[in-house]
This record gives C-alpha cells, structure tokens and sequence, in this order.
C-alpha cells in the first residue's frame, strides 16, 4: 500500500485540536494525540485499488474451501507482511485452520410403527454425524419447542438423550402478540431458517440428541431443492468439524407427524409419545479445511486486553459459470480492515501504538453459517474470551440501500451497539460526531426484526459470548448474492468515511484509560 510522504511528518505531532476539555465525557482525554492524522491514511483511492483486485474474477468469488478463497487468505498474508503487522500466531503463521466437513445429502431410512416414510415426500435430514442408526420406543413431544426466559416448554419435562418432536410458529397471547416477544411481527422462533437453528439449539441446550420438526412451509420449499441434490450428487452444507457427534435433525411435513402424535396441530403440551420409531441415515461426507486470516498489533500497556476488528473472507463462488464476486459482500469490510489496520501501523512506527492490543480477523465461512467465527469463539479463541473487550464487525459497507428512503447518503446502519454496553453505544456516538459525522442509522438495531440481521453476521459468535459488539452495515441492494456485485457499483467515499468511523471507535476502545463495562451481559 502506498501512502503520501506528508503523513509520515504529520503524525510525529502531538496534536490536541477538537479534544475534548470535559474529563467526564465519554470519549475520554486520554492523550492529547488527534488520530485524525493516522485515519486520513485511510483514502477512497486506497480502498478502490484494493477491492478491485480482491473482487476480481481471478478470486473466483473466494468461496470457502475452494481455490478462490485459497487466494484470498494468501493476498490478505501477503498484504500484512508488506505492512510489517506481525500474526499472534507466531513465526510467519497467519492462518487459523478450521476444520470443516462437506457433506452430500443424506437419506433415511424412517419407519413409524412398522410403516415407512419416503425421503424428500415425507421427511427430510437436515443434520446428522455420519451413519446414524437410532431405534426407540418412545420420543417427547415439545409442543412448538421453544425454549425463553418468560415462556418454555421444556420446563415441565424430561428431554435428556431423548428424540424430540416439535411444531413450528410460536404461540400468541390475548392481544394478538407472540408470547416471547409480546409483539406481533416475527420471533426468531417464528422467522424461517432462523426458527430451525433456535429450537435446534432449545433441544440441544436441554440434552435432547435428536429433533424432528414439523414445518410443512419449509418442508414444501426444502423437498424439491434437496432431491435436485441428492440425484445431482452434489455436495452442499459446511459444517464446523468436531469431535462431538452433531445432534440429528430432521424436518417432516403433516402426514409424518400425524402418525407420531394424531393430534399435534391442534395439541400444544409437552409430553411423552409411545411410538416404535426407527431411523437409519446415511451420510456421506468428506473433510476440507479453510482458513481465518489474523494479525495484531500488540498494545503497549495492556497487552493482555484485546479489540477485535472482523469481516469475512468469503464469498459465494461460482455458480453457473459466472463469478459471484462479493464486493460489497464483503469485499467492502475485508479491504476496511486492511487500511485500518495500516493506520494503526503507521501510529505505532510514529511511537502512538495502542495501548490495548488490536486483531484484525478475517473469518471464512460466513456464507455457510457463520463458520469461521464461531470457530474462533467456540472452539480456539487466540485470545481469551474474557480478555475481549470488543468486536467491530464490517460486513457490507460500501453501497447505499435503495430502501432507505429518508437521511442523507453519508450514513451506515449500526446494529447491537447498544445490546452489551452502554459505555460502547455512547463512544460509537461520541467519536462519529468528533471525528466523521456519519448519519447513524438505527433501523435494524432490533433482535426482533424480520430481517435478524442481529443473528447474520460474525459479531453474533462474540455477542453470544456477552462480549460487546457493533455490526457495520450499508443494508442490502438488488446486488446481494448475485453476479452482479462488483467494485464498480461500490461508493467508496462512503466506503471511506464508514472506515474512518470504524478505525475512531476502535482507536477510542483501545486508548481509554477504563476497558468498558458489559453492563448489559446476562
């Protein structure tokens, strides 16, 4: 990356205009050095250099595992080696391995009392560890298995080691409104794909190793598109690789689930279900392996306490013989990270390093389910999870939503700050008025919204861990997931400023004198 010699003599200053003489404000007056002079490295021609070569058809939509992605992670080593950003890693190691299992489309053999029920008519498998031979004669019905704080039903009956069988949709109070949320729009136990992994993870959270879930609108959009699979012979779903079995799941339409429980559209309550029921699946699967990319500048006084700045690596791939390119998605978040991380170096050559250590992790996998990050918060942190103060996420920044309707151009939607800390909402606020004056944006920034965009991005694997997170999003375009995401159509002054943003933030988080307080964690 190239930068122009005159902030090399800048940032030798000590600089104190715009500093803040109020020791009670929220920003605080930590140092009397303005990072403005190390975030003006961060340039819209910079970025668009960038993005055009890492959203280039010669990336091949970096799609996880596959060559284009194998690229990917070699540019991004590559861009930190000619920065002098070392890897926590040790050595020349800038790669996290995450193992990762593809697997075909499996099938089951299902029987219910003696009758059989036919893959993709009756049933469908949806998870599974390899083979998996199950054989009970009795299986716990959940009602809409739903697991919360203020409604379960789970409370009243026994589930450990046991199959459940569980209905979709949520049940409404008086008003009209569900009864988790006491709203009438979508729950996450009520939105589609988002509904599946919440009452997975309620059977699983309560010991169940297996569920079977009655959803007939999803079974009538899933069935066909697994079938066209299954004798295709494709490989499809990524799955993180763990030495754990993988709790099966399967989803079943209303004939199905009538010969378990004769009454179950109309019966809610938990209970135990007599029935000989025996499974047998096969699943084919093999092992692949991606990449996390991950560098770090060490800080100075607080080594110990870490910032985290993500963006996933990854795209859609090739489909149909055209490239999906992923500029915005997320290319745009990707190269974000690059420049911010070059401003940090560049204060550290100027002897104004952070005082708290700061990783910039790019994650693979999140096309497939958030893979890469959950490895990285589930099963090998580099750094302690309760040494994280933060994470700042950037996934999508560098488009305008065609949606929004009202506000200037020059905003970004901000999702979650407020979720974890209070102290980390205010900072976001506080440095974008000081520094760059980006209209934030609030829309999204609501764990019930249809959209779940709360749940669809890497800042979800930190959040769940209670560690502070703000999700960085432009919101989605007619491009989203399609050939036709490409640098060209990306604005990056906007992209530019976004960046900026994120770089005051995180400079703000790591310079404090106070780590901030999860004061909102459960």
């Amino acid at each position: 990356m190239k930068k122009i010699l005159f902030t090399w003599l800048i940032s030798s200053f000590i600089l104190s205009c715009g500093t803040s003489s109020k020791s009670t404000n929220t920003v605080q007056k930590a140092e009397a050095i303005n990072p403005s002079v190390y975030a003006s490295t961060i340039t819209a021609e910079e970025l668009k250099e960038m993005l055009y070569k890492y959203a280039s058809d010669e990336f091949e939509g970096r799609e996880t595992g596959e060559k284009g992605q194998k690229m990917a992670v070699e540019y991004l080593k590559t861009q930190y080696q000619s920065m002098d950003i070392p890897t926590p890693l040790g050595d020349d190691d800038y790669f996290q391995e995450v193992p990762l299992e593809k697997q075909s489309v499996s099938t089951a053999t299902f029987s219910i009392d003696g009758q059989t029920f036919k893959n993709f008519e009756d049933h469908i498998v949806l998870r599974a560890s390899g083979n998996t031979q199950i054989s009970v004669d009795d299986i716990v019905y959940v009602g809409y298995g739903i697991d919360a704080d203020n409604y379960s039903d789970y409370k009243s009956i026994d589930v450990k080691d046991k199959i459940v069988l569980a209905k979709a949709g949520e049940p409404k109070d008086d008003n009209g409104n569900y009864v988790t949320s006491g709203e009438a729009g979508d729950t996450k136990w009520t939105n589609g794909r988002q509904s599946l992994s919440s009452k997975r993870d309620a059977a699983s959270a309560n010991g169940a190793k297996g569920l079977i879930l009655l959803d007939s609108n999803m079974f009538s959009r899933y069935a066909p598109y697994f079938q066209r699979q299954a004798e295709s012979g494709a490989t499809g779903r990524l799955s993180l690789k763990s030495s754990e079995p993988e709790m099966m799941m399967l989803l079943i339409n209303d004939n199905t689930a009538k010969s378990l429980h004769a009454s179950i559209l109309e019966d809610s309550t938990p209970k135990v279900l007599n029935s000989d029921l025996t499974i047998a699946i096969e699943n084919k699967s093999e092992t692949i392996t991606s990449e996390n990319v991950v560098a770090y500048i060490k800080g100075s006084e607080k080594p110990d306490e870490i910032i985290v700045i993500s963006a996933h690596l990854d795209h859609e791939g090739i489909k149909n013989g055209q490239v999906y390119n992923g500029a915005d998605d997320d290319g745009s978040g990707t190269i974000a990270i690059l420049e911010i991380a070059e401003a940090f170096k560049m204060a550290e050559k100027a002897g104004h390093g952070p005082k708290r250590s700061v990783l910039f992790l790019h994650v693979t996998g999140e096309e497939k389910g958030l893979l890469g990050s959950r490895h990285y918060t589930d099963n090998d942190p580099i750094f302690p999870l309760a040494n994280t103060v933060a994470d700042l996420n950037i996934d999508m920044i560098g488009r305008i939503d065609p949606n929004r309707k009202s506000g200037n151009r020059n905003y970004i939607y901000l999702i979650g700050s407020d979720k974890l800390s209070t102290e980390l909402h205010n900072i976001s606020e506080e440095v974008n008025s000081k520094y760059t004056n980006v209209e934030l944006d609030y829309t999204y920034n609501d764990e019930n919204d249809p959209n779940r965009f709360y749940y669809r991005s890497d800042h979800y694997n930190f959040a769940k861990n209670n560690i502070p997170v703000i999700f960085y999003f432009n919101g989605t375009h007619a491009d989203y997931h399609k050939p036709s995401d490409t640098p060209d159509k990306i604005e990056y002054d906007l992209l530019e400023n976004r960046t900026k943003l994120v770089f005051h933030t995180a400079w703000e988080l790591a310079n404090r004198a106070n780590r901030i307080i999860a004061d909102k964690a459960e």
